[in-house]
């Protein structure tokens, strides 16, 4: 487990490296996600390497890790109601971007790849089924 956590750690911290000394806008643990997800399908490390145990072991008490962010909203409360309909409008609008962004990267990737979507039903144009 010890060892499990520490290559989780390792890769985090070289997430940070690497964005302090590429400077790009991206949070280091992301991008030592991405290397850790690299270097498991490089390694293809089975159920019982020290990585995966760990992590099991993480995502079973996922919950945990989640009081901190409550906490916060707890003791922002007062910011939230008075800045509600800001926030409101920056959630809807990411959500919106997020979803167009999926949509278009979808359309991209059709086109690409050559190949389109078959798994939608045929349309039935207004007619009862």
């Amino acid at each position: 487990m010890i060892r499990g956590l520490t290559y989780l750690i390792g890769f985090q911290i070289l997430g940070e490296l690497v964005v302090g000394i590429l400077e790009v806008p991206v949070p280091g643990p992301v991008v030592g996600m991405l290397l850790c997800f690299v270097a498991l399908r490089i390694r293809r490390t089975g159920d019982d390497a020290p990585i995966v145990r760990a992590s099991t072991a993480l995502l079973r008490h996922l919950q945990l890790l989640f009081v901190p962010a409550g906490v916060g909203i707890v003791a922002y409360l007062g910011v939230f109601r008075d800045d509600a309909l800001p926030i409101a409008v920056a959630m809807l609008g990411s959500w919106l971007l997020g979803m167009g962004a999926v949509g278009w990267t979808a359309v991209g990737l059709e086109r690409l790849t050559g190949r389109p979507r078959d798994d939608l039903p045929p349309a039935h144009h207004g007619r009862a089924a």
